[in-house]
């Protein structure tokens, strides 16, 4: 149902053309799919755990983050280009909605329960006020980082419901609220992996890919298990940093022509390998077998 409408609308992803040239032939694709399973799994939530608090305050932040992606996604669409809304507008927004969750989190919930983050062997840290500014980091960091992972077709759809099933099993005995929003979502994501798969009908865009992290975040938080969401998600910390690692070494070997070196081909990381000469469906697959293994781990460690 939603295909033919976004075509109509003319709701085609523009492909930057420093990337990976293979992928120019993606050009027109529709974009923005996540308006289409977010909400629908948020919903599915709600419904299922009565209308939790707890519930509530995720989705009302994965709802927000949603909200920022699709002011990016349209404004892209708008503009008939790459380029969305700017870096700065997109970072404050991210920042006053990560506020305003810490803010609701000190007040609504039990912060003692919150504050003291688990650690494997029964071993846990008590972070006290520490605990607000962390949150807030985590928050706009994670969103960051689903969002660069979404950069091949299917990558992110089954990396997030990998990662997604794995924390709500980690949150089930102490949150069963949050569990359901986990599984709700991670069901989600496979339900759109159907059109997002090799090659893709549809692109879930920052829409999708901001509101991902942003729920991953937030059930870390409220569940107090930031170390447990470190480790399921250390496949999209790897993908920032290459980012990360990639500008550095660049702006730091710079020479008199104003040309640096590169680490790697190409930042993300998934374009590294592109360029390597792995497919797209070998990236996707072994990342995949990434995610479930860091889950894994996660579930023996912590579980």
């Amino acid at each position: 149902i939603a295909l033919p409408i976004l075509r109509q609308l003319k709701a085609g992803q523009f492909i930057r053309e420093d990337g990976p040239q293979a992928h120019l032939k993606k050009a027109g694709t529709p974009t923005m799919g996540g308006i289409f399973f977010v909400p629908a799994a948020v919903l599915t939530a709600l419904v299922w755990t009565g209308f939790s608090t707890a519930t509530v305050a995720v989705s009302l932040l994965t709802v927000s983050y949603a909200a920022i992606g699709w002011l990016d996604d349209w404004q892209v669409m708008r503009r008939r280009s790459n380029k969305g809304i700017s870096p700065k507008m997109k970072l404050a927004l991210q920042i006053g909605f990560a506020a305003a969750f810490c803010v609701w989190a000190t007040t609504f919930s039990q912060p003692l329960d919150i504050t003291t983050v688990a650690l494997p062997f029964g071993f846990a840290i008590p972070f006290g006020f520490l605990f607000w500014p962390l949150a807030g980091f985590v928050l706009v960091a994670e969103s960051n980082a689903t969002n660069l992972t979404d950069g091949v077709d299917g990558l992110m759809g089954g990396a997030g419901a990998v990662s997604l099933l794995g924390l709500g099993v980690l949150v089930g005995p102490t949150h069963p609220d949050l569990m359901v929003f986990c599984a709700a979502l991670s069901g989600a994501c496979l339900g759109f992996l159907v059109h997002n798969r090799n090659p893709a009908k549809i692109f879930m865009g920052d829409t999708g890919s901001l509101a991902l992290g942003g729920a991953l975040a937030a059930v870390g938080i409220l569940s107090g298990n930031l170390f447990a969401l470190l480790i399921v998600t250390l496949l999209f910390f790897a993908e920032t940093l290459s980012v990360i690692l990639q500008v550095g070494y660049y702006k730091a070997t710079k020479g008199p022509d104003g040309k640096g070196k590169r680490l790697f081909k190409m930042a993300p990381l998934h374009h590294h390998f592109e360029l390597s000469g792995w497919t797209e469906l070998q990236v996707v697959g072994v990342f995949y077998v990434i995610s479930a293994m860091l889950v894994t781990v996660a579930i023996n460690t912590l579980g």
